[in-house]
């Protein structure tokens, strides 16, 4: 277990003994995390994350329910957090099969110091096209790929949460690495047409 683990799963033990702090502590570690896999995950409806954002913010309620029955089986924290993000990220693509969501008449004013419609255009553009590519992975890869580059978790704990080895999460994200080097150039021109 690194330093960072041990300090986190210190503070999840904390935290699910009741400490406030403590509590508070952990959710603006974990949350960032959370938000990037389910945008990862869902990705932007209408060009928005409003829908992922919602997401995230229900995983987060839904850890902190959990955090009084949280116990430490040997796994990082981090197996905790993403099962039950998995989950409701699940719940949302069955609940969104199938629902179109409607273009508002009137967009509402974006912050100062958010980006400005071209950046947005180009980011939305890229999303676009990296969620269809994520789509030609079968569904374990696309988690790996989801957890380890969005999230950024290391091998280690996406195997606790997946249920795999380290040594098998990097030989499935190499194969997944590859597999989209190869389908790229077809399928991102695809999206352009």
């Amino acid at each position: 277990m690194t330093a960072a683990e041990a300090a986190e799963a210190e503070l999840a033990r904390r935290a699910a003994d009741g400490d406030r702090d403590a509590v508070a502590a952990l959710m603006a570690h974990i949350r960032p995390g959370i938000v990037r896999y389910c945008r990862a995950s869902l990705g932007p409806v209408a060009g928005a994350f409003t829908t992922a954002d919602d997401v995230a913010q229900e995983c987060c309620l839904a850890i902190l329910r959990a955090l009084p029955r949280y116990r430490d089986q040997g796994r990082p924290f981090a197996a905790f957090v993403y099962t039950i993000a998995a989950r409701r990220v699940t719940d949302a693509q069955r609940a969104a099969s199938g629902t179109r969501v409607a273009p508002a008449d009137k967009l509402p004013e974006p912050a100062d110091r958010a980006p400005g419609p071209e950046q947005r255009a180009v980011a939305g553009d890229l999303t676009r096209r990296l969620s269809r590519l994520l789509g030609y992975l079968p569904p374990a890869q696309r988690e790996i790929i989801v957890l380890r580059v969005a999230v950024g978790l290391p091998a280690e704990e996406t195997g606790a949460v997946l249920g795999m080895s380290a040594g098998a999460v990097r030989v499935a994200q190499s194969r997944a690495l590859a597999r989209l080097r190869r389908l790229a150039p077809a399928v991102l021109e695809e999206v352009r047409t």
